[in-house]
Formats: structure tokens, sequence, C-alpha cells
């Protein structure tokens, strides 16, 4: 004998009856005797169950582990903004954003599938290709978001550093997987710059200890590290301010970076995420001050005051900076790149030639 919920449903099936839509149910239940009802409800209950749980599982959004390359500051809005907003939610992906310690870390962390995604220097991820052209799992830039590079040599005045030719025979300081440490051979090529030595700190420290007179100069994005020597008592007409790109290293800056293995399988979400990320940045871009309340929710303790400035200076810096207004937002121009590629590959004296820098972007 069958069991009646069984026959109800296939029944209700048979007769055009929608299950798992609660009126068209009541009002053939209304009409039902005694005796069929308790069936009758109960495959209406087993079948909404079983339903529920089919869409459900259905309209599970994707998981995207994103690693930024810094602390929660100011420009960590351009990622915690979208969140807060719901955009990535709106776009079927739940998004998790982690403070980082540098470009090099976030690499790596991406390459080694603890992450999906990223933001970090592309001079590091172009480094990262030449020094690994076997790993399986190289990482790949899915978009521009710093027209330039954003790092410099900062030095106090009193130390008597002007210029780059200054920095000879100086002991410099910056973290190891800062991102203007890294790329600072390109800038020392560029201005013929040699015997230094590098001190490494933890990254609260580096303006502390340039302050303290124990470092000569530090590298570090200046819309980083500008304002933390200010937070500590040194007012920025006392700091020289050695921009990159202003002596001879125009380097496309921060990127969004991907695993293969994200992009290949799941190009849909990788896309999703660049067009919720664009509409949260246009936002960003427009009201900085609105921004930064995104921040503030995830790190309550940071100077709103301080990061908005940050975040300010850093739109105005390398965001939307005239060069890349002329670019386009996220664009890329191929002769520039192609020379970028030929910087990095001859300064860092990598392990592989240029001809490993090819597979690092995304057409």
């Amino acid at each position: 004998m069958h069991n009646p919920v069984y026959v109800w449903v296939r029944i209700a099936l048979a007769l055009g009856i929608d299950i798992a839509n609660p009126v068209t149910v009541a009002s053939h239940f209304i009409g039902a005797s005694p005796m069929t009802k308790r069936p009758f409800l109960k495959a209406f209950l087993v079948a909404a169950a079983l339903t529920g749980y089919a869409s459900g599982a259905f309209a599970q959004n994707t998981p995207i582990k994103f690693q930024l390359d810094w602390r929660f500051e100011g420009p960590a809005a351009f990622f915690l903004h979208p969140v807060a907003q719901g955009y990535f939610k709106d776009a079927k992906l739940d998004v998790t954003v982690d403070a980082g310690n540098g470009s090099g870390g976030a690499v790596t962390r991406v390459a080694s599938g603890t992450y999906d995604m990223g933001f970090a220097d592309l001079s590091a991820l172009m480094e990262f290709h030449a020094n690994n052209p076997d790993a399986p799992n190289k990482p790949v830039a899915v978009m521009v978001v710093y027209n330039n590079t954003p790092a410099s040599v900062m030095a106090l005045k009193k130390s008597g550093i002007k210029t780059p030719a200054d920095l000879a025979g100086k002991k410099l300081g910056a973290p190891v997987f800062d991102a203007g440490r890294r790329a600072f051979p390109i800038f020392a090529k560029a201005n013929n710059v040699s015997n230094f030595t590098w001190t490494a700190m933890d990254p609260p420290l580096r303006e502390t200890m340039l302050v303290r007179g124990d470092v000569d100069a530090i590298t570090g994005f200046t819309f980083t590290s500008l304002l933390n020597i200010e937070a500590r008592g040194v007012p920025a007409s006392d700091v020289v301010i050695m921009q990159y790109p202003d002596y001879g290293v125009k380097l496309y800056g921060n990127v969004i970076i991907a695993t293969p293995k994200l992009i290949k399988e799941n190009p849909a979400a990788v896309k999703a995420f660049l067009s919720a990320f664009t509409k949260g940045a246009k936002e960003v871009i427009a009201n900085p001050a609105k921004a930064i309340e995104s921040v503030k929710a995830r790190d309550g303790i940071i100077n709103t005051e301080l990061e908005t400035r940050r975040l300010k200076l850093a739109i105005d810096t390398v965001i939307n900076s005239p060069d890349a207004r002329a670019e386009g937002f996220g664009q890329v121009k191929p002769g520039r790149m192609a020379l970028m590629a030929s910087q990095v590959s001859d300064a860092f004296s990598t392990k592989c030639s240029l001809s490993c820098l090819s597979n690092f972007l995304t057409s």
C-alpha cells in the first residue's frame, strides 16, 4: 500500500497543483474531506521543505576571500564600501576582506590559494611571476586601480637628504613586503643610487623609526607614510618627498588580482566582483567622507579625519589623477606596460627573463 503522503504528492502534481505555493494548496485543502486533509497537509509540508531547501541551495552566493595589501586605512574604503552597501551581495557574492601587511604578502597568499582575490602592487606581482615561473597558481591581474605607483622615498629635511643622490651611504627602512621597497631597485637604477643599506621593521614602526632617527629615509606609499609622519608630530613642510613617478619611475600601481583557478572555473564571479567594485569606487571618489564610514565600521579605532585625508590623497594622486583620467579608470596602455615589465625584469634581477611576464595580466 502506498504512503498517503506519496499518493497526495503524485495526485497534486498530476492535477497541476503548485505544492510549493501556500495559496494554491490552501484552495485545494479547504475542499478536501477530513480523511484526506491530514496526508494532503503532510504532503504540502514535505514538498515545501524540499523546494525551500532546493531554492536555498541554488541561491547560495559565491564565497570570495579578498586579501588587502595593507591595514584598514582610508584606501580600504574602495573594497569595504561596496561590502557595506551590499553591492557584492547583490552580485551573488559573499566577499570577506582581510587586512594585509604588504603587496608581496598579498601576492603569495593568493598564490597559495588561501585567498581567491587580492589587492597588490603590480611590480610585486611581476616579480613573483618572474621568480616563480613553474608555480602552479600564479595570480593574475584583472584590473588596474592605481594608475601610478604611490610609492615614494621620504626623509626629514634636517637629515640633509634633498635628492636621490643624497641617499648614497644612507640607511633606508621599510617592511620587507613594502611595495616601495620592492620597487626601489627601479628607482635606484633610474637615478644612479648605490651604496645604501636596508633596515626592516614591522609596519607600525616605520615612521616612528624615521622620526627617531633610527633610519635616514623610508619607502612607502605617500598617502600612508606622510600622514603617519604628521601624526608623530612632524609637519609635512619638514618632510622631503621623492615620489617615484616624478623621478623616472612611471609604474602602474596596485591592481586587483585573482587566482587562475577562479578565473577559469568561475569567470562570471570575477566579472561580477569587478562590476560591484566599480560601482562602489564611483561613490567613494564622489564622497570620500561618506565612504570612510565603512572603514570605521570595520576598525572602530581609526581616526576618521586622518583616514578621510588619506583617502582623498590617494584619490587625487593615483586613482582620479590626470594620468588616470587620460588613460581611463582601470585601463592599461600596452607600451607603458611593456616598459614596466622590462624595468621590473632588469631591476629585480629575476630568475626568468621578460618572457615569463606574459601571463600576469588578463586580456
